[in-house]
């Protein structure tokens, strides 16, 4: 009598890094301990051969080259934002499953191709909104889901530091204010219905003057949702330190946190409670969700539609602040 035996083997996915600058090292790092990094896309050749060096793997100056030696599963694009569309149209056109790093793209007409193009080709596209990864925000939305302190009535997002230097391609808004536009969205669960905005500049060099061009380095962006439900939204690269605070008011308390120290408070009025958990790195929690997704061909936590109506936002926030008008959207 013969006995069975099973042996399960564990799929590894392939996947490359473009672009290894400020966030995309991290990505390398992150695929790395996953043990998933196969190569990666770097023009700087000093920093292509760090990287080969430090990972024994290979680097290429450019995707095409990339897809001409190696067969990847999936590809990060931490490239500057202008550069994420025709970067992504070539990996998703190969049918590898695609991360873009926030914004999806530089305008919504090009997110629309890309989220027409995935859908075509059958191939996963998700976009790179760590914070939704961050442990204080998948608490609260827990608790938001257990109603656990009534209805979401107002939430509010701080985001502020000074700006590095590192992003010149876009505004504020698109850099940073699009992760809350996402929170908000994903914790009220639904769509806004108005925009206001105002914004202006202080520090960036590249600004001509005027409020509301598209190197914005301030800005505060109201989002009207169903039953008078708001989203504040403050962002800027002017405070000298850095900031990172989400506040939710519910009908039966409050929900707060901060992003660094990952410190969630719950406050019902009467007593407040600081729940304790082990430190997470977003970014992790981020990668390995999006390969148990490709791996299991599932869609992601975070899709391309989830990209583009954030880019559809945000355009509409700065189209306010230039107007110094509301804008309405039917997402």
């Amino acid at each position: 009598m013969y006995k069975v035996i099973k042996i399960r083997v564990e799929l590894r996915l392939k996947a490359a890094v473009i672009g290894t600058g400020s966030w995309g090292k991290h990505h390398l790092r992150v695929l790395d301990e996953l043990n998933c990094l196969d190569s990666f896309v770097e023009k700087n050749p000093e920093l292509r051969s760090f990287f080969e060096k430090k990972y024994s793997i290979k680097g290429f100056s450019s995707l095409d080259d990339l897809l001409e030696d190696r067969d990847v599963d999936i590809c990060n694009i931490c490239t500057p934002t202008t550069t994420h569309f025709d970067l992504a149209k070539t990996t998703l056109s190969h049918g590898i499953s695609t991360l873009v790093e926030k914004p999806l793209t530089y305008s919504s007409s090009q997110g629309e191709e890309l989220v027409n193009l995935a859908k075509d080709n059958n191939t996963s596209l998700t976009v790179g909104f760590v914070e939704r990864f961050n442990p204080i925000i998948v608490n609260i939305k827990e608790q938001l889901q257990k109603q656990t302190f009534g209805d979401p009535l107002l939430i509010e997002f701080q985001r502020e530091n000074r700006w590095a230097g590192v992003t010149k391609d876009i505004g504020v808004i698109l850099d940073s204010s699009v992760h809350d536009i996402d929170g908000a969205r994903w914790l009220f669960n639904e769509e806004p219905n108005v925009v206001f905005a105002r914004t202006g500049n202080v520090l960036n060099p590249k600004a001509q003057g005027f409020v509301g061009t598209d190197y914005e380095d301030f800005a505060t962006i109201i989002l009207g949702f169903k039953n008078q439900k708001t989203a504040i939204i403050i962002a800027n690269w002017v405070t000298p330190y850095k900031v990172r605070r989400i506040s939710v008011t519910c009908t039966g308390g409050n929900l707060s946190g901060d992003y660094m120290s990952q410190e969630i408070r719950h406050d019902d009025g009467k007593s407040v409670t600081i729940p304790t958990r082990k430190y997470e790195e977003p970014l992790m929690n981020e990668l390995k969700s999006f390969i148990e997704s490709v791996k299991s061909k599932k869609s992601p936590l975070i899709t391309g539609v989830d990209g583009l109506n954030t880019i559809k936002i945000a355009e509409a926030a700065i189209n306010s602040a230039k107007r110094g008008a509301p804008i309405y959207l039917d997402l």
